[in-house]
């Protein structure tokens, strides 16, 4: 089993206006084979928490720690995290001009590996996941995300999810932009990496309507870079009845 521990998070991120905290003290455990379900409104540092834990540098840890099986998170470089297992399916998945899907698969499988995967079995394997989620053969040969809609972006972060094998996986807003079909095939996904090699999973989401699909062991809410409430799915139940209203207080405003 492999445990991810943060503990007393502060982020900051420079703006405009100077820097700016996001984070202010964010504690949370996730083992392998659970699904932590963080929600809350625009602007509570859901996505943040997500780009920290990858090691996007846009964003600076001011104190608190992430540790991955004991190890220092935050001494690993971006690439060294994703050997360690940790994986991130972004929001918004960037293009990436003149590099196929089948070649970008492969050279991420061998790169965490440490050795190519055997064709034969490779391609087996990709044909596999890319069938199950009802992507066009095609695809394989097509530019990363190049002219692809943002549906056909959300199944291919699920297809690496599904061939990478990753220990833990950081959903960031996989349900935005997604048809209710679509949501259906990439829950499926999710749902099938989770059931295969036991993933552990951290699914960021404003909405509980994803929750129906994948269903959480545990639900936090973040307001102000603050976790307010932690509970199980009856929480995301009673947040899709009551909102967020509750949590927040009107003289403080929320960060961006």
């Amino acid at each position: 089993m492999s445990v991810l521990e943060i503990r007393d998070l502060h982020v900051t991120v420079e703006t405009e206006v100077g820097t700016t905290p996001i984070l202010n003290g964010i504690t949370l455990t996730i083992n392998t084979g659970e699904t932590h379900a963080i929600m809350g409104p625009n602007g509570s540092g859901k996505s943040t928490l997500a780009y920290t834990i990858a090691g996007h540098p846009k964003y600076t840890v001011t104190s608190g720690s992430i540790t991955f099986d004991g190890a220092d998170v935050l001494e690993m470089s971006v690439d060294e995290r994703a050997r360690a297992g940790l994986f991130l399916a972004m929001q918004y998945p960037v293009e990436i001009p003149g590099v196929t899907v089948t070649n970008f698969l492969r050279t991420a499988k061998t790169a965490i590996d440490g050795e190519a995967p055997a064709i034969r079995q490779w391609t087996k394997d990709v044909k596999t996941a890319m069938a199950d989620l009802r992507m066009d053969p095609k695809f394989a040969q097509r530019n990363v995300n190049e002219g692809f809609s943002g549906g056909e972006k959300k199944r291919h972060e699920i297809l690496q999810l599904e061939v990478l094998k990753p220990k833990l996986a950081i959903l960031d807003e996989t349900d935005s932009g997604l048809d209710v079909d679509a949501l259906k095939i990439v829950s499926e996904g999710v749902n099938r990496a989770k059931e295969q090699t036991n993933l552990g999973v951290l699914l960021i989401t404003h909405y509980t309507r994803i929750l129906r699909y994948i269903r959480p062991d545990f639900v936090h809410v973040v307001v102000n870079g603050k976790i307010v409430e932690e509970g199980g799915p009856e929480l995301a139940d009673r947040l899709e009845d009551e909102g967020y209203d509750r949590f927040l207080d009107p003289a403080a405003p929320i960060e961006a």
